[in-house]
């Protein structure tokens, strides 16, 4: 019989790190984006949970996963709903002439 891989399970903004010349090894979140003025689009909040400063890969990620439930705690609901549903002030048109008033 085969030996069955265990499953990686799916995290998400968390990506993991192993740069041999760099020495470095950790865990990279990348969670809250948002569009930037040229439409290209860019993370809110970046952090990297390093292996060594954690104690460990395992102490690492669960950082990392704590520290993007932290951001998701913090993110504000979606107000998208209540500006739809509170009626918008007309605006008042202007006349083509100063001084005019605009007939009914």
């Amino acid at each position: 019989m085969a030996a069955t891989r265990k499953r990686v399970t799916k995290r998400r903004g968390i990506s993991r790190i192993d740069q041999e010349s760099t020495r470095t090894h950790g865990w990279f979140v990348r969670v809250g984006y948002y569009e930037t003025r040229n439409g290209s689009y860019k993370a809110r909040h970046t952090k990297f949970f390093g292996d060594v400063g954690h104690g460990g890969k395992a102490k690492a990620l669960k950082s990392a996963e704590a520290f993007v439930l932290s951001v998701d705690k913090k993110k504000p609901a979606k107000a998208t709903a209540a500006k739809k549903a509170a009626p918008k002030a007309r605006a008042k048109k202007k006349t083509a002439r100063k001084g005019m008033k605009r007939a009914a």
